[in-house]
């Protein structure tokens, strides 16, 4: 049987090839992102402590956006409506999100300065693909359970592949080696992020509602960690002065924005990859126009890079069906 985010899926084919394509525009965000956190953290001399700046730099611009804007007001007010409704569809778990994004953010400050951008991002590749076939079947996200198909999981295969072949000339057993857990880790609670952000924006019908809460909860989740860290006797560097460095924040809301948007018209698993795809394109633009101290470019990386981008076109064929019988021959029930 197809479910009904599977038919919803196949009627809207433009809507999800207009996702696919702001998706891949998300992921090439990302990937500024990642250089300038990682920058911050650099010059800071502290991941947690950059995470913390960048979050709350997002969430201050958030807060002006939704006290200037009526729909967001109304978002908001439906949202804790929601929550607070026992028979609600919305549950509280359902607006953690952010700690995820926190998470991501605090691994782009930390190990971008030692991975380079295009190895964090393919890091980050391995858990979201993975952790996206498993959310988008069990539904988590906000157009209901998708079947995994024999294209759907070669697609996901295969992207996992292409991480494999574009850090293979890094993963040489040092250091850099085993900091790419930090970023895969973190692919695996963006997939879930992806999923519950987007339920929170189809219940507010705000994307600005749905953006603020996830920083919000990140921005708390940081200040939290980071606290604890400082205890500890942690001491950051003085904040740098150059602009540009507190930016990463105010780009992300276009990320979270973005994602929480064509989430519902692609599902979790073909929002990650189309994102990927975007990532490392964009992870490598920065890698060959403005190339951090050491930062070298394999061929290796652009074969996996091309990998990921025929993965996508994999993810997002038809399956295969058995003549006569209107029968999908590639499902597979999990």
């Amino acid at each position: 049987m197809t479910s009904p985010a599977d038919t919803t899926q196949q009627k809207t084919p433009v809507r999800r090839t207009l996702g696919l394509v702001g998706a891949a525009g998300c992921g090439l965000i990302l990937a500024i992102q990642s250089r300038i956190n990682g920058t911050l953290g650099t010059r800071l001399g502290d991941g947690l402590a950059a995470a913390v700046v960048s979050f709350s730099a997002g969430l201050i611009v958030l807060i002006v956006l939704s006290l200037a804007m009526p729909s967001a007001r109304a978002g908001m007010r439906r949202l804790v409506t929601e929550v607070r409704e026992p028979g609600g569809g919305l549950r509280p778990w359902h607006c953690l999100g952010g700690v995820c994004g926190g998470f991501l953010v605090f691994t782009q400050s930390s190990t971008v300065g030692m991975l380079g951008v295009a190895l964090f991002t393919v890091g980050v590749v391995a858990g979201q693909v993975t952790s996206g076939l498993v959310v988008d079947r069990f539904g988590l996200g906000p157009g209901g359970p998708r079947t995994v198909t024999v294209t759907r999981f070669a697609g996901a295969g295969l992207a996992i592949v292409s991480v494999v072949i574009a850090v293979s000339a890094e993963l040489d057993g040092g250091r850099a080696s085993w900091l790419v857990l930090l970023p895969a880790l973190a692919g695996v609670g963006i997939a879930w992020q992806q999923a519950v952000n987007g339920r929170v924006r189809y219940t507010a019908g705000s994307t600005v509602s749905a953006t603020t809460v996830n920083f919000a909860v990140g921005t708390a989740a940081l200040v939290l960690a980071f606290g604890a860290h400082l205890a500890t006797g942690a001491t950051p560097n003085p904040l740098p002065g150059e602009w540009w460095l507190y930016v990463g924040g105010p780009i992300g809301i276009f990320v979270i924005g973005g994602a929480v948007v064509f989430v519902r018209y692609t599902g979790v698993l073909l929002l990650s990859m189309a994102m990927i795809a975007g990532q490392l394109s964009g992870a490598l633009l920065l890698d060959l126009l403005l190339p951090a101290p050491g930062t070298v470019v394999h061929t290796s990386t652009l074969v996996g890079i091309g990998l990921t981008f025929l993965a996508v076109v994999v993810a997002v064929l038809p399956e295969p069906t058995r003549t006569g019988t209107g029968t999908s021959a590639g499902s597979l029930r999990g």
